[in-house]
């Protein structure tokens, strides 16, 4: 059974709307090593329509040399959640419909290894109130923006979490990894 294993960037306030402002601090290569082995454990990309929009652009044309993650974003098997998107054009993607908990838990189920998602804030804001997400990997700025896109809905939806990591880098940048509260209740964790 897969896993869905989500990763963003994101400031003290919480707001997760387009990084462009995670270019003025340090990209230190723990973080970049960090990033990338979150990608390794996974087999498949779960991504919302407008991130899957912005990201095939931005990677298919990339290379290995320009990016070490160019290889998985571009040939791991890509799930794109979207009611309008019909024709994806990006390698290796699938349109699976608009966001329903039961083809994520289908999807899940189809997968052996991690699921990764990236970005996709809408996405990540229904898969976690419906309990859908394992691990929350956020990479915290020392920024608070005031306004934008928050990774939590304001809407009272709770979301109880475990702290299963953290490491801090340059420029004061920290990597909170999460796993679901309910996932490991009694474990002795």
């Amino acid at each position: 059974m897969g896993t869905i294993r989500v990763h963003e960037f994101i400031t003290l306030d919480g707001v997760i709307d387009d990084p462009k402002w995670t270019f003025g601090y340090p990209f230190d290569q723990k973080m970049g090593e960090a990033i990338g082995a979150l990608m390794g454990s996974c087999s498949a990309l779960l991504l919302g329509r407008r991130t899957f929009e912005e990201f095939a652009p931005a990677w298919s044309g990339k290379t290995a040399a320009e990016d070490p993650g160019a290889p998985f974003m571009n040939d791991t098997a890509k799930y794109v959640v979207s009611a309008t998107l019909r024709d994806p054009g990006w390698a290796n993607s699938t349109v699976i419909g608009g966001y329903r908990p039961d083809a994520i838990e289908r999807l899940k189920n189809e997968i052996d290894g991690g699921i990764y998602v990236s970005g996709s804030g809408t996405l990540v804001r229904a898969m976690l109130a419906d309990g859908l997400v394992d691990e929350l990997h956020l990479f915290v700025y020392p920024l608070a923006l005031g306004s934008g896109s928050r990774l939590f809905a304001e809407d009272g939806t709770t979301a109880k979490l475990t702290l299963t990591g953290c490491e801090s880098y340059d420029g004061g940048i920290v990597h909170l990894s999460y796993r679901s509260a309910a996932e490991g209740a009694g474990a002795g964790e």
